[in-house]
């Protein structure tokens, strides 16, 4: 299947019942209206949210130009992967397209379980690695459609 039409890995397919119920613990329900930024680029990744219903943008920055949307999220996906591996430090910029509801986790409390818990931290981390590889690879194509002289297609 084409990287761009392949869903971004969910952790309901992902974890475990009893990981994400163990998961689900740490979580808050918030409201994000339209047009909030969750993150940019740089900033402290400090937390992590699972959409429950609305859309949500990841988009890069780009030097002399507007950021670049990379991908529009919605129902079931994960909200940053930054705030598992060190620096901690967003790698994208998120914004509401859409008001959202979605579970809020507090990245510090996670990363404690999963170092309490190796299983967990395993699950937690190969899912978080899936959805890694999937951003990447839209980001390259979303790259290339963007800014390539002639588009996805072009070879280098």
């Amino acid at each position: 299947m084409n990287a761009s039409l392949t869903p971004s890995p969910n952790m309901l397919r992902a974890l475990s019942a009893e990981h994400r119920k163990r998961l689900m613990f740490a979580a808050r329900e918030v409201s994000i209206p339209q047009g909030a930024r969750l993150f940019d680029e740089g900033g402290r990744a400090d937390r992590f949210w699972i959409i429950r219903s609305g859309r949500i943008e990841l988009d890069m920055h780009v030097p002399g130009r507007r950021a670049a949307v990379i991908e529009s999220l919605g129902h079931n996906e994960l909200i940053g992967w930054s705030w598992l591996f060190t620096p901690h430090v967003w790698h994208l910029g998120a914004e509401a397209t859409t008001p959202v509801r979605a579970y809020e986790f507090d990245a510090t409390a996670v990363r404690s379980m999963c170092r309490d818990d190796a299983a967990l931290g395993n699950d937690v981390a190969q899912w978080v690695g899936e959805v890694v590889a999937h951003r990447l690879r839209r980001a390259r194509t979303r790259l290339l459609d963007l800014y390539a002289p002639y588009g996805a297609g072009n070879t280098f």
